[in-house]
């Protein structure tokens, strides 16, 4: 059994991937938010006007592509390139399992004063490929990703628009790697490493139940159309600070609503709201690694000074490990699956490293950061 190593900072474990402990038991990703303020962000901000100005140059019907489902960030994004003068095209992957309140969010982000493109997949083959990818690769969200990554460029070429507009990029907010190391530019291998697809493009699904002339929405622009098109695409939290409270406030200022209900995962009411499975891609994690939504959450506010790691942990005691059951309930019912089937499916993805049942018949996570907190 390997026993899990925490951070000594915030509440992430080693198995998290690409993050590492360092010899003072600190993590990457805490060592990366603290390298923040060295950022020179007055001569990024004038970096992102060029790239404002680049655009605006091309004479295109639109500036830019901004990706949003209607969420604090993508609102954030919109709000920001429109400050800026750009003249954006939202485009939204519709997910299956959009909320109302998700709706009601993203029609208040197109009253911002945007064009907008809700994009919605052939259902049979997004739910074949949802369900396919949660067995196989204990993920329903792969596709999501997918979907994501590949229908913005896809429509920004076809409209001959030549930026792509980013919010975060997760790569150094998480601190998997520096943001000079990974720069402003969304890449193909950035996609790959950071872009939450199981290290797999579409093309490795297909089979006889996903044929590839179905697979259009998530293969994406090839890298020569890319060159062709001269099509950049940016990370806006390169140019500026991010904050997921600082984006929700900005949001919130101009319509967006939180969920009253508090959070769907997690700790934060404004985030994972729009779409209700994303819960379950989260609750994966679990499994895998050993940690949830939670502790993500948990480790951000650490990181911006806004709780210690001695509340955090409080938290963590105070509300123990919380399934997503209303959730995991909706998943099943849209891929035609029961209960049983579902937690066999992720009992298979508990990683034998770090778990192993007891002869009371529950699983135990070995080195699990509060050993009196009751294990799911």
């Amino acid at each position: 059994m390997t026993r899990m190593k925490w951070c000594q900072s915030c509440v992430l474990p080693d198995t998290r991937p690409n993050l590492e402990l360092d010899e003072e038991g600190v993590c990457n990703a805490c060592r990366m938010h603290g390298s923040k303020h060295q950022i020179p962000w007055e001569t990024r901000s004038e970096e992102l006007r060029g790239v404002v100005a680049h655009a605006k140059a091309s004479g295109a019907r639109y500036d830019c592509v901004i990706p949003v489902s209607g969420g604090k960030d993508s609102t954030w994004q919109t709000i920001k390139c429109l400050e800026l003068g750009l003249r954006p095209l939202a485009v939204t992957w519709r997910p299956p399992g959009r909320t109302p309140l998700g709706q009601k969010n993203l029609d208040n982000l197109r009253k911002l004063g945007v064009d907008h493109i809700d994009f919605s997949i052939n259902p049979t083959i997004e739910r074949t490929f949802m369900k396919k990818t949660f067995i196989e690769a204990g993920s329903p969200a792969i596709p999501m990703h997918l979907a994501i990554f590949a229908i913005p460029p896809s429509l920004a070429i076809a409209f001959d628009i030549p930026l792509v507009v980013w919010g975060e990029n997760s790569a150094f907010e998480y601190g998997y790697v520096s943001d000079s190391h990974v720069g402003a530019k969304l890449t193909t291998e950035w996609l790959r490493t950071y872009g939450v697809t199981g290290g797999t493009t579409a093309r490795e699904w297909v089979g006889p139940d996903l044929p590839l002339e179905f697979m259009g929405p998530y293969l994406g622009p090839s890298e020569r159309e890319l060159q062709d098109h001269n099509l950049r695409a940016v990370f806006l939290g390169y140019y500026l600070e991010w904050d997921p409270k600082m984006t929700a406030e900005t949001a919130m200022r101009y319509g967006f609503q939180a969920d009253g209900d508090g959070p769907r995962t997690g700790v934060y009411d404004f985030a994972d709201i729009d779409d209700e499975f994303i819960s379950i891609h989260h609750w994966m994690k679990w499994f895998k690694f050993g940690f949830t939504r939670t502790f993500d959450n948990l480790s951000i506010e650490i990181r911006n000074g806004r709780i210690t790691r001695e509340e955090a942990l409080a938290y963590i005691r105070s509300h123990g490990i919380s399934e997503p059951t209303r959730d995991i309930i909706s998943l099943c019912s849209h891929l035609g699956m029961t209960r049983h089937e579902f937690d066999n499916v992720c009992d298979s993805w508990r990683n034998p490293g770090m778990w192993e049942k007891g002869p009371d018949g529950r699983w135990h996570l070995s080195g699990f950061l509060l050993p009196d907190v009751s294990l799911p």
